[in-house]
């Protein structure tokens, strides 16, 4: 979908980054897929009325989202915990209804959060675009359809389930460029008293640590606590609460309700400030920000080249979305990068999209370890720095890119 106006308010975009043509972020492919692979030009551009930043142009959702969909929560030990403790905030909220509460959550992937509804014995729905991740969920007990949500799809479950209580999402509003229509359907989805509680990448931590691999083909916009009130606004809803999660390298959860429905929290007052302060609703921040993504691909390819120059071996650790915004923008290829080391099935002996990286198990990398390695999931860098202190112990780097470009070790 290309447009050069705002998906929220119809007003002009104005271009902030360009990051020239780039393929599909989780596209890992065979070398007889290599000629005609698909590329589209990806830019982001800035609304100052709704103050939403977003991809000028995005894939269709059916090339994103499909029956070979290449993330499953569920890999994640620490999304785990994290999605049981999100699970434990709602049921702990007092918004579910003492007699037959139903939830409704949106992306539900392999139903990683939603299974601690079920466990409960809670009435529950997952909607989750991708029908092989959907399989998993509904095999692990999880009510799941294949769909992608609309406010037509929200009407179509009042009339069959009935209004929500809780409407949940976590890493997906983001990916959503009909996002008007999904607020629609939030709000005729939600009882009176219903809340939608939805995380997602935070638009102030990507411009703070420079992460602009945050941006991809699946990430139409990133969010702000101005651009989510404007959004809700419209809909006769407003943000009551909001809560910064260390997740994705920094994400907000956000609390909508209907307006009037229950107080609105300091939180969301301070948070607005903060943005104010930083400029988060200013043309102006992202024309600096362009400024630093060029920089940090500057010294980024200066370091990898240097370490290249001294016979050193490089890979790749997580064969993530976001690696692929990295090696596109930045012209990084097997003459740097070695292969990237993953742990999920469905991407091993795959190439990484554009730039053609091989895909290798983990075992490969535990047998044969580079002398550095650069973390391309740094969003788990906790969990990953736990888990692999054999490699720093036996002369093993790390190559980092945020909030700095730097070697650590």
């Amino acid at each position: 979908m290309n447009t050069s106006n705002c998906r929220v308010s119809g007003q002009p975009l104005e271009i902030a980054v360009d990051f020239g043509l780039q393929p599909l972020g989780n596209g890992f492919l065979q070398p007889e897929q290599f000629p005609g692979e698909f590329r589209y030009p990806m830019a982001v551009g800035f609304c100052e009325t709704s103050m939403m930043l977003q991809l000028v142009e995005q894939p269709s959702p059916e090339q994103m989202f499909h029956e070979q969909y290449a993330f499953y929560s569920s890999t994640s030990q620490h999304m785990q915990y994290h999605f049981g403790d999100f699970a434990r905030q709602v049921m702990g909220m007092g918004v579910l209804s003492k007699t037959d509460p139903f939830v409704v959550e949106l992306g539900c992937n392999d139903g990683i959060m939603l299974r601690n509804f079920a466990n409960a014995g809670i009435r529950h729905l997952g909607i989750e675009p991708s029908r092989n991740v959907a399989e998993v969920a509904n095999s692990h007990g999880v009510r799941t359809i294949s769909e992608f949500f609309c406010h037509q799809l929200a009407m179509d479950i009042v009339a069959k389930d009935g209004q929500a209580d809780a409407f949940l999402a976590a890493n997906v509003m983001c990916h959503i460029p009909t996002i008007v229509d999904v607020a629609s359907g939030i709000s005729k989805l939600l009882k009176p008293t219903g809340v939608a509680i939805f995380e997602d990448p935070y638009l102030g931590d990507v411009v703070e640590k420079t992460s602009y691999d945050q941006i991809y083909d699946e990430h139409v916009f990133l969010f702000s606590a101005h651009s989510v009130q404007y959004l809700f606004r419209q809909q006769g809803m407003e943000l009551i609460d909001v809560q910064a999660q260390k997740t994705h390298g920094g994400s907000m959860r956000y609390v909508i309700a209907h307006a009037g429905a229950y107080p609105v929290k300091d939180s969301v007052n301070r948070l607005l400030e903060k943005e104010k302060a930083i400029g988060l609703n200013r043309m102006a921040t992202f024309r600096k920000f362009s400024q630093q993504v060029e920089q940090s691909r500057t010294e980024l390819i200066k370091l990898l080249t240097g370490i290249k120059a001294e016979g050193k071996r490089i890979a790749g650790y997580g064969a993530t979305s976001k690696s692929t915004t990295i090696l596109n923008y930045c012209g990084i290829g097997t003459d740097l990068i070695d292969y990237i080391s993953d742990t999920t099935p469905i991407k091993q002996g795959k190439f990484s999209p554009g730039m053609h990286i091989p895909i290798k198990p983990y075992d490969f990398f535990m047998a044969s370890p580079p002398d550095y390695a650069m973390l391309f999931a740094w969003n788990h860098a906790e969990e990953i720095m736990a888990k692999e202190r054999a490699f720093i112990e036996n002369g093993g780097r790390w190559i980092v890119h945020v909030p700095e470009v730097r070697v650590l070790g």
